[in-house]
């Protein structure tokens, strides 16, 4: 099972075990207002775990969809996921959400810091992205704490229930994390 430890958290391979936790959030219509996802029956809280382990069993993984949990307790707090868009031009990209019982907390930013790592140092890639709603000002707070530039809007970017919206795009480069690390 592949982990990646943080200060407070443990981000590892989702589980079947998980679904009562990933449920509670998934199937939450206020969590799954911003995404093109959900709010999720039972049925396809199911399909996502198969599919997260599926993706855990892969030999050269490509994309890591991970559980967010608590280093004290175990307690499933949200996902993170990366994965790679293009091998030959180096890009990955990346999105998270959390519990709102344990939203605040820094929890997104410190998985999110993580897997952004995770895709320069085990993904190779040269350029990380990730989008949110415009009115999703806590995703786009999270983005900018992990040292993502929001570079503009992609205006009619994504239908989301039936409804076109926008998305701010973000994004990391390898080389500008680098040096802002040394710096």
């Amino acid at each position: 099972m592949f982990t990646l430890t943080t200060e407070r958290l443990v981000l590892r391979d989702f589980t079947l075990g998980d679904e009562d936790a990933v449920h509670q959030y998934a199937s939450d219509p206020v969590v799954c207002r911003y995404v093109d996802w959900g709010p999720n029956t039972l049925a396809v809280t199911r399909a996502f775990l198969a599919d997260a382990t599926l993706e855990a069993a892969g030999v050269e993984r490509r994309s890591f969809t991970l559980a967010i949990t608590s280093k004290v307790d175990g307690l499933v707090i949200g996902s993170v996921a990366v994965w790679e868009v293009s091998a030959a031009h180096r890009r990955a990209e990346l999105g998270f959400v959390v519990n709102p019982k344990f939203q605040g907390q820094g929890y997104a930013s410190e998985a999110g810091s993580a897997v952004l790592e995770l895709a320069f140092a085990r993904l190779g890639a040269q350029r990380v992205q990730a989008t949110c709603r415009p009115e999703n000002s806590a995703s786009a707070s999270v983005l900018t704490k992990i040292g993502m530039v929001e570079e503009g809007r992609m205006r009619a970017h994504m239908v989301i229930r039936g409804t076109s919206v926008d998305s701010l795009l973000f994004a990391a480069v390898q080389s500008e994390i680098a040096s802002a690390d040394f710096a």
